[in-house]
């Protein structure tokens, strides 16, 4: 039995599909299914039911998946008083964000982060909120910034409140869908032309729920499947949209207004495990990241700040 076995075994876990967790953990699949293969033969018994590739946990694999976890923090935990003794000139921060995050407040720390700290490697993992705390729980991430919309997934993590940040709509600079207006009501939104992100992204479904409480119906005319197509769909005028005022830094092609009626707006946040300390680099992207949160927050009017330093 070997990490690597375990932390196929985990990921496999918690995507219930070979592909899925072969994919993550950059494998081809017959590798990956040749490990669970050599685990379970090391352990004399199946782990997993596979019925019509429906693929979930046998007794055997529920007793383990609580110890590999534990197994595999324990290494990261070694491997993490390993950077202690190198300082900041080697190691390894692993970092994970949210899309919309991915190119504002993380972008902002990974430039900085990597000006002062260039022994450093960094490892960058997107997805949504609640992937990434289960990855995190299990090991698979140093820190994660998140939206706390998805507060529920795993247990025995420390999360620190950054910032609370609006959501505006943006428009192309030079558009005339806003005309003189600075602000927008919920129904004014609803009649403009509008291009949302895919069902995945939570902003689509802060805004969906907004307009269907007030009863409104949006006049969709495209759904962008990244942050980058709709923010590119929008600059060339194809209609408008409904982002994090972060995503504006640097923008001078897009125009924002804020909603006045719609309450839209959303909590970033700092996570990591409760109980593995962090490494110093680690230490370091956590520290850089606050006092990132609080330069962004005094500078973006819709950004209000949280902490000051933790």
């Amino acid at each position: 039995m070997n990490l690597e076995q375990l932390r196929g075994f985990v990921e496999v876990a918690r995507t219930g599909h070979f592909t899925r967790a072969a994919a993550h953990l950059h494998l081809a699949q017959p590798s990956l299914s040749r490990q669970i293969a050599s685990l379970e033969s090391d352990l004399g018994t199946e782990l997993f039911h596979r019925v019509r590739g429906n693929i979930t946990l046998t007794a055997a694999g529920e007793a383990l998946l609580p110890l590999a976890r534990r197994m595999l923090a324990d290494a990261e935990a070694v491997r993490h008083e390993m950077q202690e003794l190198a300082g900041l000139k080697r190691g390894r921060v692993r970092l994970g964000a949210t899309p919309t995050l991915c190119i504002s407040l993380v972008a902002e720390v990974l430039a900085a982060f990597h000006l002062e700290y260039p022994g450093i490697q960094l490892h960058l993992t997107e997805g949504g909120s609640r992937g990434l705390l289960e990855e995190l729980s299990g090991g698979g991430l140093d820190l994660a910034v998140i939206t706390t919309s998805a507060e529920d997934g795993a247990a025995g993590l420390l999360r620190i409140p950054l910032l609370t940040e609006e959501l505006v709509v943006i428009s192309a600079a030079q558009s005339p869908l806003f005309g003189s207006r600075a602000t927008l009501s919920l129904a004014q939104l609803a009649e403009l032309p509008q291009i949302t992100f895919h069902e995945s992204y939570d902003v689509r479904a802060a805004t969906m729920r907004a307009f269907a409480d007030a009863g409104l119906t949006p006049n969709i005319v495209l759904e962008g499947s990244e942050m980058d197509a709709v923010l590119r769909c929008v600059e060339r005028g194809l209609g408008v949209a409904v982002v994090p005022a972060m995503v504006l830094a640097d923008r001078p092609a897009l125009r924002s207004v804020r909603l006045r009626d719609a309450g839209l707006g959303r909590t970033v946040s700092l996570a990591h495990r409760a109980e593995v300390p962090l490494a110093r680099a680690a230490r370091a992207m956590h520290d850089l990241i606050i006092d990132t949160a609080n330069v962004l927050s005094a500078v973006t009017p819709e950004v209000d700040g949280l902490v000051v330093r933790a």
